[in-house]
């Protein structure tokens, strides 16, 4: 069956979309790392944990949260667990299950870095937004995630 092709405007949105997408990882990546010494994935991580209850998240929660395979999380986390930013420890509850905790270092560090990246955020998007704009920015972002948490659920 021939696919359904991308009209002009079609296109122009979605390699838009595409292109602003790279453009902001990359500098969002770059600032955290050249003022902080993070990576975007590591301020995810830390973010989460933050978030917590307690700084705690038992390893698939996060996970889920992330949406990131269980051996991408294992192996971030071990480099994070080297630097000192989180600590894993076996859930009581299941001994089976790990818990993840972010350190006082981590939270420090998390501390700093997310004044700088909201900071960050404010100048790239949100200041060059309308309210209007903002709230129509968050009915699209809401829409297409509802849509592929559908498609994820269906599986592909």
């Amino acid at each position: 069956m021939e696919p359904r092709w991308l009209n002009e405007q079609e296109e122009r949105a979605w390699r838009g979309l595409m292109a602003m997408e790279d453009g902001l990882t990359a500098f969002i990546d770059r600032r955290l790392r050249t003022r902080c010494g993070l990576s975007h994935a590591d301020y995810q991580v830390l973010a989460h944990l933050s978030e917590a209850a307690g700084g705690r998240l038992r390893s698939f929660e996060l996970g889920d949260r992330l949406h990131w395979e269980k051996s991408r999380l294992s192996q971030h986390l071990t480099r994070m667990q080297g630097r000192g930013l989180v600590a894993r420890e076996r859930s009581e509850a299941d001994q089976r299950g790990a818990v993840v905790t972010i350190t006082a270092e981590g939270l420090e560090l998390i501390s700093a870095a997310a004044r700088q990246h909201v900071a960050d955020a404010r100048d790239a998007v949100i200041d060059q937004l309308t309210a209007a704009e903002l709230r129509t920015l968050a009915t699209i972002t809401d829409k297409v995630r509802r849509r592929l948490a559908a498609l994820e659920s269906a599986g592909d």
